[in-house]
């Protein structure tokens, strides 16, 4: 299957928006309330002039179709789209989405399965950092850096 099955002009990944490029330590340093608001509910927050994982699941509905047509399919992602297209064919639920560990450089074959997909990882022996972020305990808008930083991986 030769197909993006995004529109030319669309991002083929979730949109930041005033965050591009930015870590989560510049995040909380530059944006601490957002950078709250959005532990307290990542499905459906968007930074400013950006994308929620809502947003992006609603664009991402035709290709999960077409993928759903098709016998043998390979996808080649950023982690956002991967963890909407993991969850769906994983049933996992709107809220678990954000959450869903998707390691980079690392082929996922999905098989279906009675009720599901069994999923295996085949991981390229490629250098990359861990971009996994935990779910916060304390999600609170007044915490403090140090709390808001817990679930940061550690990348030094």
């Amino acid at each position: 299957l030769m197909w993006s099955g995004l529109h030319p002009g669309k991002s083929t990944q979730i949109c930041p928006g005033v965050c591009e490029e930015l870590t989560y330590e510049e995040i909380q340093e530059n944006f601490p309330d957002e950078f709250a608001m959005r532990d307290q509910e990542k499905y459906r927050y968007r930074y400013p002039k950006g994308e929620s994982y809502e947003d992006l699941v609603q664009r991402l509905e035709p290709v999960i179709m077409e993928l759903e047509r098709q016998e043998n399919v390979l996808v080649i992602c950023h982690q956002a789209i991967m963890r909407c297209l993991l969850s769906y064919f994983l049933d996992k639920p709107a809220d678990e989405l954000p959450y869903v560990r998707c390691p980079l450089h690392t082929v996922l074959k999905l098989t279906p399965v009675a009720y599901g997909c069994k999923v295996e990882s085949f991981f390229l022996n490629i250098e990359a950092a861990n971009t996994h972020r935990e779910r916060p305990a304390n999600v609170s808008i007044s915490r403090k850096t140090e709390e808001a930083l817990l679930t940061v991986p550690d990348n030094n």
